[in-house]
């Protein structure tokens, strides 16, 4: 059954509200990304930009209903590391831009259909991995020790401490301002989440996570009126870069040097971000495809023209590259988005709030967003998807498993790589157990082996092949039945042909196929 296809602006009362939640959560996480990637203060706004063409341009050509792009944390240290080598951020810029050609050509060329190929064990495995992640990276800031960027994934951080040594410092090193604000929040976000509230008219329209953040800039404002002790500033609250001035304003964007093609370092960046971005991108979309409650696919091929599309633009104008990202799809889904209009109210959003009300965000505690993600990881890694995995049986769980660990362990795409190698051992064990079938008969008093083959028997089952044809034993009649097969593998017809010309001979086999035309039997030893 083909999954409905759902009207836009009929929609709007679900998307409006989910829009302005993904919104929020990715204020902050653009932000982080950008400071985290150039390591500068004054391109901070290259993160927003990201945001803001990952929301608008990136959600109309794409034909991903829930997915969201913009900044990704995943290619943070490639990012950083490239400005480094290129000697300026506005050669890296024409790097973005070349990557964005790369993209949108692969669309064409259907490399999307590497997305495919990724086993559902590996994408739960991600998910939950992610939500995890999501956990233990948003304690510290519900805590208030703001030291690491929100939105940072990796197990290891630049300063040398790592995610479970950030929460004893997150304890050690509290603000009782910040935690009083992140259980007021979280209190605030389970109590929207009951059916009672979600029978209330206004908040089916207003989202619990717009509350949340109104109630901590209040608890903010009180503190700093009768308990300045707990009041927050500077690092603990959103930074967003506020323009004096509407030259000052543009001046925020920035644009690629384009006396930088002669490099050949150029190149090499744009391979890799186009390579990398690429693999985040649909991942994020099988992953997103999984969650969507009319699960709904998603086209990859045209996913890889939009974000390639998103990206051109986005080096263009002074924003950092582009990907389709699973934290901001889950918070869509999450707040009840349905289709991609979500996706383009955020960044609608974000490019008007930032022009008209950029320092009333940067009145919203680190604290309250941070409730919000909690929320969101506490969804993706709920106690019963570990259940229902384990009870799919070893094939499944394992895979998942290892995922999970490797991912919160190391990062996203070594953790993908780890749990591929692990389901893809899993895929091969099961198509050498399954690729053929052996039974024993007797007619005229002789043993007579039936060897069955399955429908598709491909090069990797040659193993498995030609094991069951070695342990035939001597003077027995053998039928090798491929009636059933629409494919047999050159390699394998090759090795069942061997055995015909030369091991049946030595063991006095007759040797009899069906449904195998290639392989010409001698019979009458």
């Amino acid at each position: 059954m083909t999954p409905k296809k759902l009207n836009m602006f009929a929609n709007l009362k679900s998307d409006f509200p989910a829009g302005l939640v993904v919104f929020l959560v990715a204020l902050p996480l653009c932000l982080g990304v950008a400071l985290a990637s150039t390591g500068r203060s004054d391109l901070l706004f290259s993160g927003i930009i990201a945001g803001i063409v990952g929301g608008i341009v990136v959600g109309s050509l794409s034909n991903s209903s829930l997915g969201v792009s913009g900044p990704a944390a995943g290619l943070v240290v490639i990012v950083l590391t490239a400005i480094e080598a290129l000697g300026s951020f506005e050669a890296f810029l024409l790097a973005v831009v070349l990557s964005g050609i790369i993209q949108f050509v692969a669309g064409y060329l259907k490399a999307g259909i590497i997305g495919y190929f990724f086993p559902s064990s590996v994408i739960k495995g991600m998910l939950t991995a992610i939500g995890i992640i999501l956990i233990l990276k948003e304690i510290p800031h519900a805590f208030g020790y703001d030291e690491n960027f929100m939105g940072d994934v990796d197990f290891a951080q630049k300063d040398g401490q790592n995610t479970f040594s950030e929460l004893y410092f997150s304890i050690k090193y509290s603000s009782w301002g910040s935690i009083i604000i992140s259980i007021i929040s979280l209190g605030l976000l389970m109590l929207f989440d009951t059916n009672f509230m979600k029978r209330i008219v206004l908040f089916k329209f207003l989202p619990g996570a717009l509350f949340v953040v109104l109630v901590g800039i209040l608890l903010n404002y009180l503190f700093n009126f009768f308990s300045p002790e707990l009041a927050l500033s500077g690092k603990h609250l959103v930074e967003l870069p506020v323009a004096s001035s509407a030259q000052e304003f543009v001046g925020f964007f920035k644009f690629p040097d384009f006396s930088a093609f002669s490099n050949p370092q150029v190149y090499m960046v744009a391979v890799t971000l186009a390579i990398v971005a690429s693999l985040e991108t649909l991942l994020s979309v099988e992953a997103t495809d999984k969650l969507d409650p009319h699960k709904r696919r998603t086209s990859t091929n045209k996913e890889l023209k939009a974000q390639g599309v998103g990206n051109m633009i986005s080096g263009l104008i002074g924003g950092l590259p582009i990907t389709q990202v699973i934290v901001r799809s889950s918070a869509n889904i999450d707040a009840g988005g349905k289709t991609k209009l979500g996706t383009i109210i955020h960044g609608a959003i974000l490019l008007l709030s930032v022009i008209i009300i950029p320092v009333f965000l940067n009145l919203i505690p680190l604290a309250s967003l941070a409730a919000i993600l909690l929320m969101v990881g506490y969804k993706l890694a709920k106690p019963s998807l570990f259940k229902q995995m384990y009870q799919l049986g070893h094939e499944q769980f394992i895979p998942f498993i290892i995922t999970v660990v490797a991912i919160v362990s190391t990062d996203l795409l070594k953790g993908i790589g780890i749990g591929m190698v692990v389901a893809v051992f899993y895929i091969l064990r099961k198509n050498y157990k399954n690729a053929l079938n052996l039974s024993i008969d007797e007619i005229d008093g002789k043993p007579t082996y039936y060897l069955t083959l399955s429908e598709e028997i491909t090069f990797l089952n040659k193993a498995s092949v030609a094991k069951t044809l070695a342990d035939i034993p001597e003077d027995v009649n053998l039928i090798i039945d491929g009636s059933k097969s629409y494919s047999i593998s050159y390699d394998v017809l090759e090795n069942i042909q061997e055995f015909v010309d030369f091991t049946s001979k030595l063991k006095n086999i007759t040797v009899e196929t069906k449904g195998i035309d290639a392989v010409k039997v001698i019979t009458g030893h």
